[in-house]
């Protein structure tokens, strides 16, 4: 399948009804009912908070492919792509059908409708689901596990979101979309089954380097039992992680969420058409790994008293749930030398005083905002 093609559909599928940051089960479920007569759906569980945990199912091919999003509540990016996706399997062309023939995909689009609900990273019982993979103490893990068992997956995806501090390796490149095939055993060994996971990722990457070349990284491959990417992978079945990140200006991540709807969409359609055996994940071991290289915003060369120094402000985005929706509090992380960051935005104060809106020396942890940049006020705010 073309990028052209894989755009195309996009645009005429995306589900316009999901946007911006924050997406519960009061979004998703007008969706769900109005999923056609080939999809079928079903309540598997409940939250802590006694809230549904849906699947959709569709496709009547023998590749099985599981995936879960919103495991993590206020990670919501491929949540959204996954309905752009529902829509897409509803169309005509060839490509689809041939992915609707040879896969059957179960979905759960919101594993955590609790954490979703108050936009937060862990359940109702302040338990970070990606932690509780063997010890199972919370009814949203029993409920992954229990689909795992009885759907007996041959590939598991599954979507996360990440914050805007990553690079795609040493570079001035956000990671706008990242992967890995996590490990399945201490040793971190390259088994058969991870190579699997591996092929599929180098697809998929092949297919965004057109989109957004060296915005691409994969996670260290550290070894967690406790995560469930590394216990289903540890049970034979190949594993992929998606982190939908930062593109530029785009905090809302409705631009991200055209990248992860091209990596779904590509993957889907070379496992379909492909006997996938590990064969060709060379490639993967040629993605950069990411590191926490990026702040939201930099102001280079500042004072912060008029006889100090020069520093480096270095800011990040708090991002809170207000009234129904994501606002994103600018929160002062670093004062200090800051050469070795890069900044999705930057000023330079040219050697001049920064202060806070009330003409007051900054801290570290301040939120601010506004600041004086040389006594112009200056709009921190996401616009």
């Amino acid at each position: 399948m073309e990028l052209s093609t894989i755009k195309d559909l996009f645009k005429s599928h995306k589900e316009k009804q999901l946007s911006h940051r924050y997406i519960t089960n009061t979004d998703i479920q007008p969706l769900i009912n109005k999923l056609g007569p080939d999809f079928k759906v079903t309540t598997i569980g409940h939250s802590v908070l006694n809230k549904p945990i849906y699947a959709v199912k569709v496709g009547h091919g023998k590749k099985r492919i599981l995936m879960w999003s919103q495991m993590h509540g206020n990670e919501s990016t491929t949540t959204k792509a996954l309905f752009d996706l529902f829509n897409t399997l509803t169309a005509t062309g060839q490509d689809v059908k041939s992915v609707l023939s040879a896969c059957t995909l179960c979905v759960i689009p919101i594993l955590n409708p609790d954490g979703a609900n108050v936009y937060t990273r862990v359940n109702a019982n302040a338990v970070d689901l990606n932690r509780d993979a063997q010890k199972l103490t919370q009814p949203e893990s029993k409920v992954l596990k229990s689909i795992f068992e009885d759907f007996k997956p041959h590939f598991c995806y599954n979507l996360h979101g990440q914050r805007t501090i990553f690079s795609a390796g040493h570079t001035d490149k956000p990671a706008t979309v990242s992967f890995l095939a996590p490990a399945q055993d201490q040793d971190c060994t390259v088994t058969p089954n991870r190579k699997i996971a591996m092929e599929v990722i180098a697809v998929m990457n092949a297919m965004l380097q057109k989109e957004i070349p060296n915005q691409v990284g994969v996670y260290d491959d550290a070894f967690n039992l406790n995560c469930v990417g590394d216990t289903f992978q540890s049970k034979n079945v190949p594993t992929i992680l998606f982190e939908a990140g930062h593109y530029n200006n785009d905090y809302a991540r409705d631009v991200t969420r055209e990248h992860i709807y091209i990596a779904l969409l590509s993957s889907l359609n070379y496992i379909a058409k492909n006997n996938v055996d590990g064969s060709k994940s060379k490639p993967y071991l040629d993605i950069p790994e990411n590191e926490k290289l990026f702040l939201d915003i930099i102001i280079r060369n500042a004072r912060i008293n008029e006889n100090d120094d020069l520093v480096d402000i270095g800011i990040l985005y708090q991002e809170k749930l207000v009234d129904g929706s994501i606002h994103f509090i600018p929160k002062i992380e670093k004062i200090e030398n800051l050469s070795a960051f890069y900044a999705h935005k930057e000023y330079n104060a040219n050697k001049g005083l920064v202060l806070s809106a009330n003409n007051t020396p900054l801290k570290v942890n301040d939120e601010n905002d506004f600041v004086m940049i040389n006594n112009e006020k200056i709009a921190l705010l996401v616009k």
